[in-house]
């Protein structure tokens, strides 16, 4: 390493979405704060939703986010890459296409300006990919950097995909192996594998752009990106929202082997606690061992699209899937709400 190189990862508390406030301490937090009413905003924060929308006219609607982390990679190229790939991910969830970008970046006084530069080009490199702009930010010094974006997008009003329309007998299909949160404490701990990292940066780096460009053929009913709150965080929600239950068949979820072999010797991020925090009330996890449910409740960075697809579509969604991300799974089915726990591991 050069003398003017610097670990990123070494210089904040937390990596990722791991940094992420639990899900639980977050509705607490927006609990009592008066939303006010407007017939165009379509989603607000009131829906725990990934992010907001707002009809323009009956032909668009604004789809709007923001996420910024600190660092998981210690490459700034790289950590600017795959905090833009997140940032963008709320928008394809949404069913929209990302137009225009922000930047938000906190950086200590010290870190050196090329570094800096290399941060910002991972950013524009991967929201150019996406064919979106970025067309100004924001920057402070901070003690720990951060980077992320804020992102506008556009979407048909009627096309809207939130995470609160699940119906009974949707089938759901997910996009991207579990695990990265694990992935990343270990590389904090410099026990990850080099092949365990280099999957986990190309993951993280892997847009959503195809998946959501393959789900808008199809009935989907709704859609979620699992990230900070884990699958089965952003599964809770999406059951909550939708009045169902969800049937979650553990034995067809893509676990990355290295990221289980972590999970079993005890190598959990923070933030997978919290997860079960929130969570477990609405989980009966049956026969599930302990290391899977973990698994389940990692924080993801930049993770899959969770999809609740109308019966009818699920095999031609399947199937395309298969072919344009990076692991297509058909992972249960969503259930009338029995008036218990939500959220069942079979």
């Amino acid at each position: 390493m050069a003398e003017n190189e610097v670990k990123l990862t070494k210089l904040a508390k937390c990596a990722g979405c791991g940094a992420k406030v639990g899900a639980g301490v977050l509705s607490q937090l927006l609990e009592g704060i008066r939303v006010h009413q407007d017939p165009n905003l379509l989603v607000g924060f009131d829906k725990s939703d990934d992010a907001s929308v707002y009809k323009v006219s009956d032909d668009l609607a604004l789809v709007q986010t923001v996420d910024f982390f600190p660092p998981i990679a210690d490459d700034p190229y790289l950590f600017g890459q795959i905090a833009a790939t997140n940032a963008l991910s709320d928008v394809y969830a949404m069913g929209g296409e990302p137009k225009l970008c922000l930047n938000i970046m906190a950086v200590p006084e010290s870190m050196p300006k090329d570094a800096v530069h290399q941060m910002l080009r991972g950013g524009y490199d991967k929201v150019y990919e996406a064919g979106a702009l970025i067309t100004g930010g924001h920057s402070i010094l901070d003690d720990e950097p951060k980077y992320g974006l804020a992102v506008t997008g556009f979407v048909h009003p009627d096309r809207v995909l939130t995470n609160s329309g699940a119906k009974p007998g949707d089938v759901l299909l997910f996009t991207k192996p579990l695990g990265i949160g694990v992935l990343s404490t270990a590389q904090k701990a410099e026990m990850l594998s080099p092949e365990g990292e280099v999957l986990a940066y190309r993951l993280m780096t892997t847009l959503n752009k195809s998946a959501r460009d393959a789900m808008v053929k199809y009935r989907v009913h709704a859609c979620t990106d699992v990230t900070g709150f884990g699958l089965l965080g952003h599964a809770c929600e999406m059951a909550q929202g939708s009045d169902v239950d969800l049937e979650i068949h553990v034995g067809d979820i893509d676990l990355i082997p290295e990221a289980a072999s972590l999970a079993q010797m005890g190598i959990l991020p923070a933030g997978m606690y919290r997860n079960r925090t929130f969570a477990e009330p609405e989980v009966d996890p049956g026969e599930t061992e302990l290391w899977q449910q973990d698994l389940l409740y990692d924080p993801q960075t930049a993770g899959g699209l969770l999809m609740a697809v109308d019966p009818a579509d699920a095999d031609a969604l399947y199937q395309e899937l298969k072919a344009c991300v990076p692991s297509a799974q058909r992972i249960g089915t969503v259930l009338p709400h029995g008036g218990g726990r939500r959220i069942f591991l079979r």
